[in-house]
């Protein structure tokens, strides 16, 4: 545990230190969740978009983008049961006066029995070698079986008191647990309480006639209401999705772990609209979609996983979610649920308005069911960040840290480097700054020696610099140094937006 602190510490100082993320009102002394893109996270956040946006919209001749309005008229919020159904169960320690999620420091306590478990495949898989059948060892270890039966009655019992609302059934579990305050580590636990995270606001000129609003919980139902205008002016047809990325707020009580779960936050979503009973079909689907958009930053196949939900929220009929291994562990990245008609059909009753798609081939109208992809863009750059932030120890001996960006995410592709600010080096790198600029985001840097611009570039996650140098002068040629490899080549300017098209184009990661 106190290594996970430890890398979280480093990713959190070297997101400060890059100009990636600052706390919100620094100055003030920061406000509590809330945190700034600075200028290297604002373009990574902006690439990590475009790269969500162009594999589902651009890629799809079926899927269309839209960009709904924060505010929306309350009753929205009825109809989707967020007024009546968007709580938190909360528990106080007495003795700490921290508040924690109820349902995360049970799962907390479960995924450490889960870890416990791995590591006893871990010790065998290395006792056994080639010989170790997995299977049969989860199967028959006598401490895997009986740490399973834990899970299994946790699952159980935690999935019937969030059902049934049994908020001192939830108490009572943690008791039974014995789960203590990670600060205080005492069991000294307030009762259970429900909490609305939608944050309310007022609309209108006067306090007498002023709207009660909210400032929107998710970016989901700004999909739905718009569902019939896409449809018709899009000439859409069944099935087909409408995506959206945008800016959601919830009043955390519990937010924690950095950028993971924060108040003001940004969603990629997207509501796929299907023919009732292919529900499941697509939801298969877009479950392996969404791994494969996951797969295609190189990220490590053995950092995901999907975790099917064990309660369905009141709209689901499936639901899972694909987890990604932070540095605090697993924990939810993207989820992707099928919603049946619960939306639309709940706008048809609040609003008096139909929802129906009419199917020529069918020759009958209906409410669409709808497979939902959802990912929190915040999280996304905390998954990209922290698992691209890596110490190595070098063949000399030395170490460097770098920051291993997938490329085509990187805030900056290209450093440009005179080896010296003289002999017209200078402005022969302006020149391949002005011709590489407009496809590539590019830097240009003549302060310390090359090797230590190499790093800092490294620690920035720059893929590629180029060194104009006096062999330049006479051949037109510059090195090209890649940050992973930390190879470097001779190549002619003329060839390098070629080169580096080739290297950080869209195809070349999508495919």
């Amino acid at each position: 545990m106190a290594n996970q602190d430890d890398t979280f510490k480093k990713v959190i100082a070297h997101a400060k230190e890059y100009g990636y993320i600052f706390q919100s009102s620094e100055i003030y002394d920061g406000l509590s969740a809330v945190y700034d893109y600075g200028q290297n996270g604002a373009e990574l956040k902006k690439n990590i978009r475009d790269y969500w946006w162009k594999s589902m919209v651009q890629m799809h001749q079926n899927i269309v983008g839209i960009d709904a309005a924060i505010f929306m008229h309350p009753t929205t919020w009825k109809a989707s049961g967020h007024v009546d159904a968007f709580n938190d169960p909360l528990i106080d320690n007495k003795d700490s006066k921290k508040r924690y999620r109820a349902d995360v420091l049970v799962e907390d306590y479960r995924e450490k029995i889960q870890q416990k478990i791995d590591k006893d495949i871990t010790k065998a898989k290395k006792r056994f070698g080639d010989a170790f059948n997995e299977n049969e060892f989860v199967t028959t270890n006598p401490n895997v079986l009986r740490r399973q039966k834990q899970i299994d009655e946790i699952t159980v019992e935690l999935t019937r008191v969030q059902e049934e609302n049994d908020l001192e059934g939830f108490k009572q579990l943690i008791v039974d647990l014995e789960i203590v305050c990670p600060v205080s580590g005492s069991k000294n636990w307030t009762d259970v309480r429900q909490f609305n995270l939608m944050f309310g606001t007022k609309l209108g000129a006067s306090a007498d006639s002023a709207m009660d609003l909210y400032l929107r919980p998710e970016t989901a139902q700004g999909i739905f209401v718009n569902f019939l205008n896409v449809q018709k002016t899009g000439r859409m047809k069944i099935p087909f999705g409408i995506a959206q990325t945008g800016k959601a707020f919830r009043n955390e009580i519990v937010a924690r772990q950095f950028i993971f779960r924060m108040r003001e936050f940004e969603q990629m979503e997207m509501q796929f609209f299907v023919k009732p009973g292919e529900e499941l079909k697509w939801y298969e689907y877009w479950k392996e979609t969404r791994l494969k958009w996951h797969m295609s930053l190189g990220m490590g196949e053995e950092n995901y996983r999907f975790h099917d939900h064990d309660k369905l929220a009141h709209y689901a009929n499936a639901a899972a979610d694909i987890e990604f291994n932070f540095p605090f562990g697993f924990k939810e990245l993207e989820g992707i649920h099928s919603r049946t008609d619960f939306d639309l059909k709940a706008h048809e009753e609040y609003s008096g308005k139909k929802l129906k798609f009419f199917d020529p081939q069918l020759n009958e109208s209906y409410v669409p069911y709808v497979v939902e992809t959802s990912i929190g863009l915040d999280r996304m750059f905390l998954a990209v960040f922290s698992k691209s932030l890596q110490e190595e120890t070098l063949d000399d001996g030395s170490t460097r840290t770098v920051l291993k960006l997938p490329n085509i995410l990187a805030p900056i592709k290209v450093a440009v480097f005179p080896l010296v600010k003289k002999d017209g080096l200078p402005d022969i790198a302006q020149q391949i700054i002005d011709d590489l600029k407009w496809e590539h985001t590019v830097l240009y840097d003549e302060k310390d020696a090359v090797g230590k611009r190499y790093r800092r570039q490294d620690a920035a996650g720059t893929p590629f610099c180029i060194t104009v140098d006096h062999e330049t002068l006479e051949n037109q040629t510059v090195t090209l140094r890649e940050r992973d490899s930390m190879k470097q080549k001779r190549v002619k300017i003329v060839d390098l937006p070629s080169i580096l098209s080739e290297e950080l184009s869209i195809k070349k990661w999508l495919n």
